[in-house]
Order: C-alpha cells, then structure tokens, then sequence
C-alpha cells in the first residue's frame, strides 16, 4: 500500500505540477485572447440564453439550460466547500485572486470545449448522442489523432471511479456518521439506491434531476453565505484588501497559519480553482454535447456560465466567509474549516448548513460523473458496457461509504483512491487541452461568425 502511495503521490506531483497547470492557465488565456475578451463581455447575453427554449428543429436530447445544470451537478461539489477552504490554508488568503484568474480564463476554456463538443458530437447505435473530447479529438483532428481521444476516455473512465464516486460517497458516509452517527454502510446503500433510480433512466432521466436539485442546493449555499457577509459587511473591505495584498506579496505566519509564498498562492489558487470548476478538464463538454442545440456558440456561451457560477460566485462567497471569520488563521483545512467559518457567521445552524451542502454536492457529483464516466467508457467498450457500467458504479459506491469501518487501513485506501483519481484528473486534462489548441481555429471562426450574426 506504501509503495503504490508513494508511486501515485509521484505521479500526482507531474499531473498536478507547475508545468500542467502553466499549460491549462496558458490555454485558458490564449482562447480569451483569441476570442476577443468574448467570454466575459458576453456574460449577459449568456444569462439571456438561459431562459430561451429549443426549438423542434435543433438536435439533441436534453435542453441546453439542461445540459448546463448537468455539467453543474458534477462541478459544484466538495471542490466549493473544501476546496476553497484547502487554498486558503496552504496558499492564504491570496490563493483566491489566482483562483479568479483561473475563473474567468477558464470561462474562455469551458466555453471553447462546449463549442466543440456540440460540432463534433455523434448519435450512436441507440440514437443517443455523444461527444466530449474523446469524439472532438477524432472526429475534428481525424482518425490519426484516435488514441488520444482513447487515452482520455481511459483516464476519464478511471478518475469517475474516484473523484466521482467513491471519494464522494465517502465524504457523506463520513459527515453522517460524525454528526449524526449514523453507520456508513447504511449511509452507502441509501445513497447507492437513489443514485441508481436516477442513473437507470439515462441523460434524461439525470437533466432532469439536476435541473430540479443544483439550483435549489446553490441557493441554500449562496443565501447563507450571503447573509454572513451582510451581516459582516463592514469587514468586506478588509477582506478584499488582504485577499490582493497576499496576492502579490505572501502571507506571514499568524496564529496557527503557518505562512505562505506568492508562489504558493498562485499555485494552490490555480489548482484548486482548476478542481472546483473543471475548465480544462474535458469532463463537462460530455454532458454538453447532449444539449438540443444546432448551434455550438450558443451552447458555448450557456456553458461558460457554469465557471462563472462555480468560481466567481459560490467558491468567492465561501472565501469571503472564511476570511472574514478569521477562521482561516486557526489552522484548520478542508471542511473543518469552512464550518467554522459558517459557525461564526451563524453559530446556531452554520455547521448544519454546511453539512447539508455537503452532502448535496456530493451526491449530485456522484450522479453528474456517472454520465462522464459511462461516455468515457463506452466511447472504449461501445454500447455493451453500460449496464456493467452502471451496476460497479453502484456498487462502489456502497464500496466508498463502508471503506470508513475499517479503521486505520481505510484512511490510507481513501487516501489512495484521492491520489489515482488526482492523477487520472490530471491526465484527462493533456488529451484535452492538445485538443483545444490545435482546435482554436474553428472555435475562433465560427465564433466570429455567430456573433457577427447575433450582436
């Protein structure tokens, strides 16, 4: 176990290292050059799209606000709770400006990887369609450039398994049985079944469901955070003031924070940020290639509001609470973290409502990365590995919850599976980010044309 933690733990600083996240920060930048700023000033001409309905002419299967709210049920997660709060603890405070850059580059990535997915996409034997990288990969750079779209539905089938399920499962397996003692088992076999009742009836059945649930869970989110920093508010100024200063100039030692570089912000904001929206990744294009659309700027432009919603408003407002808290100073990291923050805020339910999110997030993750990871594997396999597919996702789930009954060993398992699921994270994002830029042309032209066309 040692040694194949030590191995991933390698594997993990290459995936994850400086040169990867200059190349997905880099990426990022060159689209919103390309496109011309495009991605931010078109922020309210993207929130209008939302509202619009297909049209009985445009091909697809879910709708594109659908498709959004799918994308959504897998990226806004642990990543929003424990993820800003991570950044903040090892990179302070100032991890959360290179978060924002990452945020509002990635909306340029998001937007270039939907645009894509909906050109390239196909329909399989079912009438299904299905796209994402592995589909723009071959079917936009051409038959010769296959194995790279198969080595990223390799790392995408794989890092489902982790990041997507049994690390989830056991967040919530874990929160419940600390808060409300409640064996994990139990806790695994519940959330396996609902998952299934929702998984079985396909991308539908899931657009549907996340339509209903992410923005109801958001709200929850955003309102509580919102009336902590209302009713803090003349500590926002300050808050921002330390969030910049650090930035430029590091963070120094104070109370249990051990101190952190400029280095250290900029590379923990960037990799968090990159965890918690996904730009770069290749994994929400998946769910956007099923949007009814003949249009894929218009898909592009619904789909970057997703970073938009994820990094510069619900990953901001949990930083805000933790800074303005105090709490970031106590040493605490991860969940631990962002609850007491909340419980400074609002000392009665702050740690309930943090809970409850929690489990939100993660579940809809769950539901959200069984989509990506059953495209990722069929685009292998082919359509015969669905049902399979579907009933190991099942199962590990169960698997992930009651991991937690096994003491000392468990904790160096989920350790494990966080650091394949890392790598594998990281590696889905090479195939993807080759893509977007051998690409870019196509994106920037018909870009153009749709927006000459729709100004």
């Amino acid at each position: 176990m040692e040694a194949l933690t030590n191995f991933f733990s390698t594997l993990s600083g290459i995936a994850w290292g400086p040169y990867m996240l200059a190349f997905i920060g880099f990426t990022g930048l060159y689209l919103i050059i390309g496109l011309k700023f495009m991605p931010i000033i078109k922020i309210p001409y993207a929130f209008r799209l939302i509202k619009d309905k297909s049209s009985d002419s445009d091909k697809g299967e879910i709708s594109p606000r659908s498709a959004l709210f799918t994308a959504m049920s897998a990226t806004v997660g642990t990543g929003n709770i424990a993820g800003v709060a991570t950044a903040i603890a090892l990179g302070g405070p100032g991890a959360i400006f290179w978060m924002w850059v990452m945020g509002f580059v990635g909306m340029a990535t998001k937007y270039g990887e939907a645009v894509l997915a909906v050109k390239y996409r196909e329909t399989d034997s079912n009438g299904s369609y299905v796209g994402g990288p592995m589909y723009y990969i071959k079917n936009g750079l051409g038959e010769k450039w296959k194995w790279l779209g198969f080595l990223f539905a390799l790392f995408g089938t794989i890092a489902a398994f982790g990041i997507g399920n049994m690390v989830q499962s056991n967040t919530v397996a874990n929160q419940l049985q600390n808060t409300l003692s409640i064996e994990p088992a139990l806790t695994g076999v519940v959330i396996a079944i609902i998952a299934g009742l929702v998984i079985i009836g396909g991308v539908k059945r899931i657009s549907t469901f996340a339509s209903a649930l992410v923005p109801l869970m958001a709200l929850i989110y955003i309102v509580s955070a919102l009336i902590i920093v209302i009713l803090n508010f003349n500590l926002i100024p300050g808050a921002f003031n330390i969030i910049f200063d650090h930035a430029f100039n590091g963070t120094a030692a104070t109370g249990g924070f051990a101190g952190a570089t400029v280095l250290m912000a900029i590379r923990f904001g960037i990799a968090r940020g990159v965890f918690s929206n996904e730009a770069g990744l290749g994994s929400a294009p998946i769910a956007h290639a099923a949007a009814k659309t003949n249009n894929p700027p218009r898909q592009g432009a619904i789909a970057m509001l997703g970073t938009f919603f994820d990094t510069i408003i619900i990953c901001s407002l949990t930083a805000l609470v933790i800074i303005i808290s105090g709490s970031w100073m106590g040493g605490e990291k991860g969940v631990a973290l962002t609850s007491n923050a909340f419980i400074f805020g609002l000392p009665n339910i702050g740690d309930s409502i943090v809970t409850i999110c929690l489990i939100l997030f993660s579940f809809t993750t769950i539901i959200g990365w069984s989509y990506y990871g059953e495209r990722c594997a069929q685009f292998i396999f082919g359509k015969k590995i669905i049902t399979p597919y579907r009933v190991l996702w099942l199962l590990s789930i169960i698997l992930g919850a009651y991991a937690l009954n096994f003491g000392e060993q468990a904790s160096d398992s989920i350790s494990l599976i966080w650091l394949v699921a890392d790598v594998m994270n990281g590696f889905m994002a090479l195939p993807n980010l080759i893509a977007l830029v051998l690409l870019s042309p196509v994106i920037f032209k018909i870009s153009k044309e749709y927006f000459q066309e729709n100004n």
